[in-house]
């Protein structure tokens, strides 16, 4: 579950962020290969000394910052693929300098990335991990333990019905 913090040390409005953040998960999702319902996207509009970059000095201070925290096993190409992306769509959105565009990258295992239902693994060419049904979460232990004490399940797993 890439989680994708945008700060902008301006406002925008609430139809740029919409279109920006449907933007992202678009190139997210064809660029990292996966799919799309399990894309986190926030933006954070401050104040201009809020978010201070050096480089954006020459582009008119405007700034994007972009922390991905994303899982492991993207390529080095598809990181900055993706980069490129952002930087273009925050340059066609809101004018941005493509120098004042600074996106970090922060790995993780994909069993950091929990959900209420599942946990997902580390990424792996061509998966979405929300249509993979053999992820689900397995029953609580108290409900496995009411199931023993009530009899059902136990047949089954000696073959008997």
């Amino acid at each position: 579950m890439p989680h994708l913090r945008f700060d902008l040390n301006f406002a925008a409005s609430p139809e740029e962020k919409s279109r920006f953040a449907a933007a992202v998960v678009r190139h997210f999702s064809s660029i990292m290969d996966t799919g799309t319902d399990h894309i986190a996207v926030a933006l954070q509009c401050r104040e201009p000394g809020d978010v201070v970059f050096g480089r954006s000095a020459a582009g008119g201070g405007r700034t994007v910052l972009l922390d991905a925290d994303i899982r492991l096993g993207r390529s080095r190409d598809q990181k900055r693929r993706l980069a490129l992306a952002i930087v273009s769509e925050v340059q066609g959105t809101w004018g941005v300098a493509p120098e004042g565009v600074y996106v970090v990258y922060t790995e993780h295992d994909g069993e950091n990335f929990q959900l209420s239902d599942r946990v997902l693994p580390s990424w792996s060419e061509g998966e979405d991990p929300l249509a993979d049904r053999t992820l689900r979460p397995r029953r609580p232990p108290a409900a496995r333990r009411r199931q023993a004490r009530s009899g059902r399940g136990a047949g089954r797993r000696r073959g008997r019905r």
